[in-house]
């Protein structure tokens, strides 16, 4: 076999293997120095490099202030690490951070890998002309942690007898630099300091002009192209943390080590490129020097310090003893109270526990019953010896409503304790100890031990048997209502439907008195005989159509629901309304959408609504004289096709402020014979069919009502 059809294959199934992968995201913690705009515009381009250079990673920069560095490692919210050789340090010493790169910085076309820190006035301030000059002034930095904006600086000032903390008339800080350079331009403060290159930055980007500044005890004698004011240290390190794995960690190394000086990625971060890691043991002098994390414990304490400060131990020891003593008598006195306030405390818990109407009981994580209260057992029927210690589910959950086998592994109680989450579940049924169920609403809560683990859960149920009759009776007089309503409806329009039924029926009779006269005449055309024969049968459906319809819709209908297509019941009650309209002058055009899903509902209902809805169309047109005398109805699936929206329109005058707000207020209505009831009891059908009745037009411009209905999944 070809050889490059088998790497060819081999490709191509390590494409399948990871085509439905994600690339793991890596998080590179940078210093933000200058603020999180600038961090994000300068470093991005180099974690885009290493989404190039390291496939099957994807990098992401995440700007942090100093204070948000120690957290950020502590909890491994991170994977890299570019911070001050400060910081560092300290991440070095306290996570075990490990540099495998060092930042080459770019001056001009050439790189640096050093840089120190700059002490510097306004131009004008003659007064300051050296560091021993800042004995009482006012200085400025960056952060406490800041190596270039302050630390460096600090241990200049301090070889010339100067504690910034103690000899100055103020020190505050910015976390930015750029806000320090400002700060002495504008003459807030005497004195900043920043790091080298910032100057010279600002001053490229035309922020400032270098000429507005002078620079304090300036440092000559090397190479090193900008001005500064203390030594020079080891730029930024590119680390690791300690998780992070050391395939990744070398990969990452090379990618950088292999960066062009003058890659996109370095002239964004205005860096040529990078170093092996270098030496950062003269940051780890400078904080020993100044007695800085994780050095600030360093020389502090001696026998001599521990016998010169501490020589009150031995006298506080003797003290101690005899307080003990004391102590012991009166924690023992304490002791017999808090046994009686204990027992107290248990009596009064049971006392509340008994008092309570609703049931409650506790649960271990075996499921077995460890406490209950007087209400429990009185609903269910169960002693409380006899429920402690037995399972809770066994006896009285057990099973669903059909009386189907009700699996513990299913039970919310069971499922409380195992992932810690309350719940509440508003319909349910327990069993009694006679073998009846009774519907119940119930929580479950989490129970906890002193240290926080989950031991069991707090049940607290209510039975809801007489608020369920109460629905129920609610939900029958509803029926009887709409019927009712239904019946009315009827009536008010018996006219025109009598009206629609004498055509059919006039029609029956003149088509069946031509007909016996032919045959009288003893002359038959048995074609004409037959053409007038289909006729009396067209004009007998029709009229019986009329009736069927009739008679369904004042029928009383059974509470169950069934699959319904809406455009079906909308052609359905036009056969009732369009004598009506026709009688009032009234259009109805209807526009029903061909992909309608069916949705659960009560035929019977439905129609009722609709019926509503167009005859206070009707009546709103005939009562307004309106030239343009239309109802357009129109059925569509909203947006995500899990409803059915119903939009019942009409060229009427809209309705006023007023009316809007009581529209669907019982027994409120604009007729002067009307009721009041049918937009209330359509409102009411709507939401008993989790669906939504809703005006949506503006004040003045026809009325245009709408209803949704949800379609019936397919798994139901």
């Amino acid at each position: 076999m070809d050889r490059r059809f088998v790497v060819i294959v081999l490709i191509l199934l390590l494409s399948m293997r990871t085509a439905g992968a994600v690339d793991p995201l890596i998080r590179i913690g940078v210093l933000s120095h200058r603020g999180v705009a600038a961090t994000l515009r300068n470093w991005s381009p180099t974690a885009d490099y290493l989404n190039a250079t390291v496939p099957g990673y994807r990098f992401e920069v995440v700007p942090l202030g100093f204070n948000e560095v120690d957290p950020a490692v502590r909890f491994a919210q991170i994977d890299f690490l570019l911070v001050n050789s400060g910081i560092y340090v300290n991440m070095e010493v306290k996570y075990r951070v490990s540099r495998i790169s060092t930042l080459d910085n770019l001056v001009g076309s050439t790189p640096y890998n050093v840089f120190g820190g700059v002490v510097f006035v306004r131009k004008d301030r003659r007064d300051i002309n050296s560091l021993e000059n800042l004995r009482g002034r006012s200085l400025i930095a960056v952060d406490e942690t800041s190596l270039g904006g302050f630390q460096m600086a600090w241990r200049e000032m301090r070889r010339v007898g100067i504690d910034p903390h103690t000899d100055l008339s103020s020190l505050t800080f910015t976390g930015v630099h750029d806000q320090v350079v400002m700060a002495v331009k504008e003459g807030r403060v005497d004195v900043g300091t920043v790091r080298t290159n910032i100057l010279e930055r600002m001053a490229s980007a035309g922020t400032i002009d270098l000429d507005e500044f002078r620079i304090i005890s300036p440092k000559r004698g090397s190479e090193f192209p900008f001005v500064r004011s203390t030594s020079l240290y080891p730029e930024w390190p590119f680390s690791k943390l300690q998780h992070t794995s050391n395939e990744l960690a070398q990969r990452v190394a090379v990618a950088l080590l292999s960066m062009p000086r003058f890659h996109p990625a370095a002239q964004a971060g205005n860096y040529a490129g990078w170093t092996v890691p270098l030496d950062y043991q003269s940051v780890h002098e400078l904080f020993r020097e100044l007695h800085l994390p994780p050095y600030q414990d360093i020389g502090k304490f001696t026998l001599s310090d521990a016998v010169t400060k501490y020589w009150y131990w031995p006298l506080l020891a003797v003290t101690f003893l005899i307080s003990m003593f004391i102590m012991t008598t009166w924690v023992a006195r304490l002791n017999r109270k808090l046994k009686r306030s204990k027992l107290h405390l248990e009596q009064q818990h049971e006392l509340i526990l008994n008092s309570v109407a609703d049931g409650i009981s506790g649960v271990d994580l075996e499921g077995n019953s460890t406490f209950a209260n007087r209400a429990m057992s009185e609903i269910t029927g169960w002693g409380l010896d006899e429920l402690i210690g037995r399972n809770q589910h066994q006896m009285l959950h057990h099973s669903h409503k059909d009386g189907s086998v009700y699996a513990p592994w299913e039970c919310p109680v069971y499922l409380t304790f195992r992932d810690s989450t309350p719940r509440y579940i508003d319909d349910d049924v327990f069993w009694k100890k006679d073998g009846s169920p009774f519907p119940v609403e119930y929580s479950s809560t989490p129970i906890r031990d002193d240290g926080g683990k989950v031991v069991g859960s707090v049940v607290v149920f209510r039975d809801i048997s007489v608020r369920k009759q109460a629905e129920e009776d609610a939900r029958l007089h509803q029926m009887e209502l709409a019927h009712v309503a239904r019946l009315s409806t009827m009536g008010e329009m018996a006219s025109s439907i009598a009206h629609e039924l004498n055509q059919p029926l006039t029609a029956i009779a003149t088509n069946s008195h031509a007909c016996i006269r032919m045959l009288e005449t003893g002359v038959v055309d048995r074609e004409k005989c037959a053409d007038v024969l289909e006729r009396i049968g067209a004009q007998a459906e029709r009229a019986g159509e009329i009736i069927r319809h009739l008679r369904k819709f004042v029928s009383k209908e059974q509470p169950e629901s069934t699959p319904v297509d809406i455009n079906e019941l909308i052609v359905e009650v036009l056969t009732l309304i369009r004598p009506e309209a026709s009688r009032a002058g009234v259009r109805i055009i209807t526009d029903l959408g061909p992909d309608i899903g069916a949705v659960a509902a009560q035929r019977i209902q439905i129609d009722q609504v609709i019926v509503n809805l167009l005859r206070n169309a009707i009546d709103a047109i005939a009562e307004a004289d309106s030239p343009r005398r239309e109802i357009h109805i129109l059925t569509r699936m909203d947006g995500d096709a899990k409803r059915v929206v119903t939009t019942v329109a009409d060229s009427g005058p809209g309705l006023d402020d007023e009316t809007r707000k009581q529209l669907f207020t019982p027994f409120v209505t604009t007729k002067p014979k009307g009721m009041g009831l049918g937009l209330s009891i359509s409102l009411g059908i709507i939401e008993a069919h989790n669906g939504n009745l809703f005006l949506d037009t503006a004040p003045g411009a026809g009325a245009v009502f709408r209803f949704t209905l949800p379609v019936i999944r397919e798994a139901e």
